[in-house]
């Protein structure tokens, strides 16, 4: 569903991604794990192409993608929720969800969105800067749902969350999953929850991927090195 091949991303002159090759297949959810500054969210903008590649190459469910704009690759089924969540705080919670709309053609927020974020619905006409980070991360959610995408990307959704909401969201994400056939790729430092969630968990180091484990033959103690300052 979404193959990453030799992918070479650099600020400048200084190279930090070094040749990545990942696989993930449809249904799909793959952890990438690693400490800050090691090249996850570079990843994750280069995917969407914030970033642009300096060589390699990005295709999802066969169709290349290293030459589009960012909105090109959403159109093509490929969404995004960046870290810091970047809600549009001073419009309501339905309006940030009907920002995800304008590429599907929809007009009005499906049901099943407010289903798996009940939350949502309750306070749809509040701003979305007066949510919990909780709230917002589960709108963030919401907003790339409504693009109606094959691939979810989650950078570190839970971070500064609180862990019974990452509970919940772990149970969530795998809802998604199950009932909307997608893949998700999450980039993440709280091993538990990339346990709970992944069929497959990676791992970064330096702009490298140093481990890629099933989620059943993952050796915490191992991953855990590699997470720790």
């Amino acid at each position: 569903m979404l193959a990453i091949s030799d992918l070479h991303v650099a600020y400048g002159q200084s190279e930090v991604l070094h040749g990545l090759n990942v696989s993930v297949a449809p249904n799909e959810i793959v952890a990438i794990m690693g400490r800050n500054g090691m090249g996850k969210t570079t990843l994750m903008k280069s995917l969407m192409g914030i970033l642009p590649a300096k060589s390699g190459s990005v295709s999802m469910d066969g169709a290349e993608l290293s030459a589009l704009p960012s909105y090109e690759r959403v159109g093509k089924g490929l969404a995004y929720v960046p870290q810091g969540r970047m809600i549009f705080s001073t419009m309501t919670v339905k309006e940030n969800i009907e920002t995800g709309l304008v590429v599907s053609g929809g007009s009005e927020v499906p049901e099943d969105i407010y289903d798996l974020f009940p939350v949502l619905l309750e306070m749809k006409g509040r701003r979305g800067g007066n949510l919990s980070g909780g709230q917002q991360q589960q709108l963030a959610i919401a907003r790339a749902l409504a693009t109606k995408p094959k691939v979810l990307l989650l950078d570190e959704p839970t971070e500064g969350i609180q862990p019974s909401i990452i509970k919940d969201m772990a149970r969530t994400l795998k809802r998604i999953r199950d009932e909307r056939g997608l893949s998700i790729v999450v980039s993440e430092q709280v091993l538990s929850f990339a346990l709970d969630i992944a069929d497959r968990v990676l791992v970064i180091e330096n702009g490298e991927i140093v481990r890629d484990d099933p989620r059943d033959s993952v050796d915490a103690a191992q991953v855990s090195k590699y997470l720790s300052v």
